[in-house]
């Protein structure tokens, strides 16, 4: 699964090293192949064309430049990290696994005092593993706030929890926070009252402790706030500007919904930081994730070419293609000197995260299976009809959380099948059992439609799972799953 070239990792370890000092030796032409979002294909091709004419080093990139999602980045990479795109932009969701993959190369002492001189501390964070740096800070607008219709919601209610919640109510409308189908989203009542969950990893992206308060006396008091919202008959589990569409006067979610509610409400349109809730007197503000994408350089066999890369990953994440990213795609920077200027600052967007940004938590490396974890609180919260019911709920979140460092190998290094199959959704693990020197078969068949989404995962977590995409099974049937650990290809057989 991991096709990888040993030598490379000796020549990176050269390389972090020696930081620049090859600076002066990198003239020359070198073929490589770029990763990044659809929309910003045409952009970096620019940016790298501007790089090739100004670059101080005689350095010139033939550079194909791919749609590959950042979402898909990771599986691509861990799946054939040899194949893979020499510079590639992924989610920072992906780092820790990718890490682990031996499929991002380190950044030099310069380049890495760079970043961190430059960037705002969160996107550092995600960035690091251990003491180490492995990618380049490219956004930081992975984050969520409130929108709102001011039709429904006067701009006075717009603080207050409770206010929202019964101004929702009243006109029979919906307040659309995905609580109950996302951890990410169902943090913000915990990160709200001093909360935290902090993964630690070692040098290799292994996961090694975590310390987590979520079942404290203040995870008490954010339980307690969550449940006004989930308890009421107009709370909607949801993240998607749809929903206005659908009868929300509220919706929280992020920047990347902006231009189509701004479609869908126009002049009605209000944007903002979240709310506070009140429990026994006193006001907590909700808080939320702070997120970013990343810029990855692959591990390389000829270490010039590789310090040529890192050199070009320093432009397309400099303040100069931020703020044209910002301008083309209105991707939010991560360089503070770029979030500092007036354009960045007077979009209502960006503008509603920045003043999110004091009550937000940088999103650093979290354990794939915290997110299964996190999510079903909401739907104990909304079970529990008294205070020892909302504490139960945290306590069997808090066994979950510890289960992880007791997991067996067997566990572990095993694949389990995860989707719309077999009555679930999304939210049972079936287990596999391994046929061959690397193909995994799941112990049962399942009866699937036509247009039936699964995938296959590592460890009972998301950290490692395919295909990229969902599988989809094309035509009705009874079908096992097979998975391939060494190619990550995925399949279903009638047998």
């Amino acid at each position: 699964m991991k096709k990888f070239l040993a030598i490379a990792l000796a020549l990176v370890m050269t390389l972090s090293l020696m930081g620049t000092a090859l600076a002066g030796d990198l003239a020359g032409t070198y073929d490589i192949k770029v990763w990044v979002a659809e929309k910003a294909v045409d952009l970096t091709k620019q940016q790298i064309d501007n790089f090739n004419k100004t670059n101080d080093a005689g350095i010139t990139f033939n550079a194909t430049v791919e749609a590959v999602s950042e979402a898909d980045a990771g599986t691509n990479m861990i799946t054939d990290v040899e194949a893979g795109g020499d510079l590639y932009c992924f989610a920072q969701d992906q780092f820790a696994r990718l890490v682990q993959a031996g499929a991002l190369a380190k950044l030099g002492k310069k380049a890495a005092d760079t970043v961190i001189a430059n960037n705002d501390a969160g996107t550092v964070a995600a960035a690091t593993s251990g003491d180490t740096l492995y990618a380049y800070p490219l956004t930081s607008d992975n984050g969520y706030f409130m929108y709102y219709d001011k039709s429904v919601i006067p701009e006075e209610d717009v603080d207050s929890l409770e206010a929202l919640i019964a101004d929702c109510e009243k006109a029979q409308k919906y307040f659309a926070m995905e609580t109950n189908t996302s951890a990410w989203y169902l943090a913000a009542f915990f990160f709200g009252t001093g909360c935290v969950s902090e993964w630690v990893t070692d040098n290799d992206g292994s996961f090694i402790e975590v310390h987590d308060t979520f079942n404290s006396p203040q995870g008490l008091i954010a339980a307690k706030g969550l449940k006004k919202l989930v308890d009421s008959p107009f709370s909607l589990s949801s993240s998607e500007a749809s929903a206005f569409a659908s009868d929300a006067a509220v919706v929280v979610t992020g920047i990347w919904a902006y231009e189509d509610i701004a479609k869908m409400l126009g002049d009605n349109m209000g944007v903002t930081d979240l709310p506070s809730f009140e429990v026994d007197g006193q006001q907590y503000h909700i808080g939320s994730f702070n997120g970013c994408k990343l810029l990855g350089v692959k591990p390389q066999e000829d270490a010039v070419k590789a310090a040529a890369l890192h050199r070009l990953a320093q432009y397309l994440t400099g303040e100069e293609c931020q703020m044209e990213r910002f301008e083309a795609l209105s991707w939010g920077p991560s360089n503070v000197a770029a979030q500092a200027s007036d354009a960045v600052q007077a979009n209502p967007g960006l503008a509603a995260l920045i003043k999110q940004a004091p009550y937000s938590v940088p999103q650093g490396q979290i354990h794939g299976s915290w997110w299964d974890i996190g999510k079903v609180i909401a739907d104990d919260v909304k079970a529990a009809t008294d205070e020892a019911g909302l504490q139960a709920a945290l306590d069997n979140y808090t066994d979950k959380i510890s289960a992880l460092f007791t997991m067996s190998d067997d566990v572990k290094f095993g694949w389990t099948v995860i989707g719309a199959v077999a009555g679930s959704m999304w939210d049972k693990d079936f287990p596999m059992t391994k046929v061959s020197a690397s193909e995994w078969k799941s112990d049962e068949a399942f009866e699937m439609d036509a247009g039936t989404e699964f995938k296959v995962r590592q460890g009972l977590s998301w950290d490692n799972n395919f295909p990229a995409d969902n599988f989809k099974v094309e035509e009705a049937g009874t079908y096992f799953v097979i998975f391939n650990e060494s190619t990550g290809e995925v399949s279903i057989s009638a047998e």
